[in-house]
């Protein structure tokens, strides 16, 4: 069982730090969304550095095992950088009634939700032919609506999952990743059943 949760650390830990340090930088610091991720790529590997230095203290490790750690610190955080690039960049895991639109979303919300398109690839609804008035329907301020629609830097900064038919700690598990990861999360409960998750712009804050 040891190994199963290692596996499950080196899979989860560097998404986490990669999409929330990439949310960070672009919402504190104003970087761009590249950079954003760049920095991230680099705090995923110092943070790995860090850790393997703590675990491995005390121990006498000769330079080779002290080389390979380094490299496997390295080599996760750039395979994490790659899968982001070529994930952000694919519109080929949504259904084809949605990939238009999908490919307007802004990177960094495709990369947060890609576990959960992944596992469940109809999740992504589409927002086509609504209108701000039908999201204040929904409980969302305008501004918070207006993200739905493209923004001034050609993207869309939210979009909808489906909680219709899906079990409850399925949802609450998903909200709260959101939240953890640093995107704004609200769910929406009614005909439309569906968890609206948002990506605001550098120092914007919405009042409800």
């Amino acid at each position: 069982m040891n190994w199963v949760f290692g596996l499950a650390i080196l899979i989860v830990v560097p998404f986490t730090i990669l999409v929330r340090g990439s949310v960070f930088f672009y919402r504190e610091w104003a970087l761009g969304m590249s950079l954003s991720l760049a920095c991230a790529v680099i705090l995923t590997v110092l943070l790995f550095l860090v850790g393997t230095w703590i675990i491995r203290r005390g121990r006498e490790d000769g330079p080779e095992i002290r080389r390979m750690l380094i490299r496997g610190a390295i080599a996760i955080a750039c395979t994490y950088a790659g899968y982001a690039a070529f994930y952000v960049a694919s519109a080929n895991a949504v259904p084809d009634e949605i990939r238009e639109e999908y490919q307007t979303i802004h990177p960094l919300l495709r990369l947060a939700a890609s576990p959960v398109i992944f596992f469940d690839p109809s999740a992504v609804t589409s927002n086509e032919g609504r209108i701000v008035e039908d999201y204040r329907l929904m409980g969302l301020s305008v501004n918070e609506a207006n993200l739905h629609f493209v923004q001034t830097d050609g993207l869309i900064h939210s979009l909808d999952l489906g909680t219709d038919a899906r079990v409850e700690w399925r949802n609450r598990g998903i909200e709260l990743g959101f939240w953890a990861l640093g995107f704004h999360s609200l769910r929406h409960l009614g005909v439309a059943d569906h968890l609206h998750v948002s990506l605001r712009f550098p120092g914007q804050v919405i009042l409800q």
